[in-house]
């Protein structure tokens, strides 16, 4: 099964994606890139591995680029803007599969990205079927209350992660007050070097359950 490649109606332009479609779907599955001002995109080899984790779970999945990236419209944020993007692609997702339930998942940058939408999208009415936080920049998100609640939440942060430091999010962790699991992956930095096989064994089962 390949990704297709789509146009997006973003909130500044056309939004750059890909898309791939399943047989029998469980779900569906929106991924969110890290800091694109540090290059991130939607390419990115650990966003790559959460699209090809969630596909063998049997997700229908969409990665984009934030507005600036790519091929996608507009200039960097850096704040709500890629916000509403990742709203934008979760509505052209919604429109197309009503029924499924959307699991987030967002690394580095797209970690505060993933979690600001899933608050956006509970405070709609939404019920999201999980929330994944990889190596995720939680110092951007200054407030908690933006976190949805109704959903499982998965922290995953490498031990030697050397672009976000592992104790703020551990500190993160123990402050925050819903239920949730932080996972810790030994000996990895931010960028799963040599480790995106443990990353997928660890989201794979918490998505196939």
């Amino acid at each position: 099964m390949r990704e297709t490649p789509v146009l997006i109606d973003g909130p500044v332009g056309q939004l750059e994606a890909l898309y791939l479609d399943h047989p029998e779907p469980r779900g569906l599955a929106l991924i969110c890139h890290p800091n694109p001002v540090q290059g991130g995109t939607m390419l990115n080899k650990v966003v790559s591995t959460l699209q090809r984790t969630a596909r063998d779970a049997g997700l229908i999945t969409l990665r984009f680029n934030y507005r600036g990236v790519g091929a996608s419209a507009g200039t960097h944020d850096m704040a709500a803007g890629e916000v509403d993007d990742a709203e934008a692609a979760a509505t052209w997702l919604r429109e197309k599969h009503p029924d499924l339930p959307i699991t987030l998942l967002g690394f580095s940058f797209g970690g505060y990205v993933a979690a600001s939408l899933g608050g956006r999208l509970e405070a709609r009415g939404e019920h999201l079927a999980h929330l994944f936080m990889v190596a995720a920049a939680v110092m951007r998100l200054r407030d908690t209350d933006v976190l949805p609640l109704g959903c499982p939440l998965t922290v995953i942060q490498p031990e030697t992660d050397e672009v976000v430091d592992p104790q703020l999010v551990y500190d993160w962790s123990v402050a925050l007050n819903r239920p949730h699991e932080l996972l810790k992956v030994a000996e990895c930095g931010h960028f799963f070097h040599g480790k995106l096989t443990d990353l997928k064994d660890l989201v794979l089962p918490r998505l196939s359950n």
